[in-house]
């Protein structure tokens, strides 16, 4: 029997517990684009030692942490918000979570605190997959598909999120959520 699944732009990929590929154990993606040309996304949960500010100069000083975005174009920087009516040029996901926008204007709304630390992620890289790619990695069972919340990235522990997503998707996935990171010890 053909496993179905649907995949949406705004959706979460929630990396199965298994998953061997270290720039995505425990996980969870929220996709900013889908389509015929492959999928866009930024790892939630991998929070690093950094602030904006410590990677661009002359960025004012914000105490919103910096994520691991993805292993592709580890070089740039994207972000992900809800400031959409205060950020020019935002790209509205799904309702109250926005991508990127006029980056002259972010300056000036955190050099001014007009935006918090909770209302904006920053990320190093992103999530990127070929067009099939992504449908090959579902069929083999990589990743599950749960709906976004923007609760999940702005206002909750990076720790817990991949947990409390699956717990939220009820069934069978309640107890994938306690299969424990180092499972062969037990």
């Amino acid at each position: 029997m053909k496993k179905e699944y649907k995949i949406s732009k705004g959706d979460f990929l929630v990396s199965e517990p298994f998953m061997v590929d270290g720039n995505f154990k425990r996980t969870v993606v929220f996709l900013t684009e889908y389509n015929q040309n492959g999928a866009i996304g930024f790892i939630i949960n991998r929070q690093m030692q950094y602030f904006i500010h410590d990677l661009i100069a002359d960025f004012p000083e914000f105490d919103g942490p910096v994520y691991f975005g993805g292993p592709v174009a580890t070089n740039t920087i994207h972000y992900l918000h809800t400031a959409g009516d205060r950020l020019d040029d935002s790209i509205e996901i799904v309702k109250g979570i926005y991508w990127g926008g006029n980056f002259e204007k972010l300056r000036f709304l955190v050099d001014n605190k007009l935006i918090a630390p909770h209302e904006i992620r920053f990320f190093v890289g992103y999530s990127g997959w070929a067009p099939g790619q992504l449908e090959e990695e579902m069929k083999q069972g990589s990743w599950i598909v749960a709906p976004s919340d923007p609760d999940y990235i702005f206002n909750m522990p990076d720790k817990d999120i991949w947990k409390k997503v699956l717990e939220n998707k009820g069934d069978m996935y309640r107890i994938i959520a306690e299969i424990p990171d180092n499972y062969v010890l037990n």
